[in-house]
């Protein structure tokens, strides 16, 4: 370095806090995100007691909305065909309010219930509690696992298979 002609300076390298300053453009200016959300999201339907009837897996930049024909569909069990003395019961959170989510949910023969924004004065047939909690219990369970909780894999094909094979060892223990 020293030897070039159009070297500038002695060919020592600047070692003080301000040279390392010179080299930065818009140093408090922040990076833009590109994409959206990081991370994973689980679209999960489960029973009454809990235990996962299906499980969709998808980029957390995703609606609730969009994965829910999905959800709907990859049910892993039968469904008993819906009467009108016995109709399939859904409770969904208000993510679903929307009219495209009631057609989608009514067309599959279901019976919705989405919460309204304050709970009853009177008790209903629950006791008074909420229903979505049966949901959130199952995520919960589903976090015990420590391979499940922070999603190292790659490829969404392996996360998949073990959300799969803890959602087996949750119906196991039921």
């Amino acid at each position: 370095m020293t030897r070039w002609k159009a070297s500038p300076g002695n060919g020592k390298a600047w070692t003080e806090p301000k040279a390392k300053l010179l080299w930065r453009k818009k140093r408090w200016e922040t990076t833009r995100q590109i994409g959206g959300k990081k991370g994973t999201k689980r679209s999960l339907l489960v029973d009454g007691r809990g235990a996962p009837l299906s499980l969709i897996v998808a980029g957390a930049n995703r609606h609730d909305v969009k994965l829910l024909a999905q959800t709907l569909d990859a049910i892993v069990i039968r469904r008993p065909k819906p009467t009108k003395r016995k109709p399939q019961n859904l409770c969904v959170d208000q993510g679903y309010a929307g009219q495209a989510a009631e057609q989608q949910i009514r067309a599959r023969g279901y019976l919705l219930h989405i919460p309204t924004q304050t709970p009853p004065k009177g008790g209903h047939k629950t006791g008074g509690r909420a229903r979505r909690w049966v949901v959130e219990r199952t995520h919960s369970w589903m976090n015990n696992y420590r391979k499940i909780r922070v999603r190292y894999e790659k490829k969404v094909a392996n996360f998949e298979a073990l959300l799969h094979l803890a959602t087996a060892m949750i119906c196991w223990r039921m």
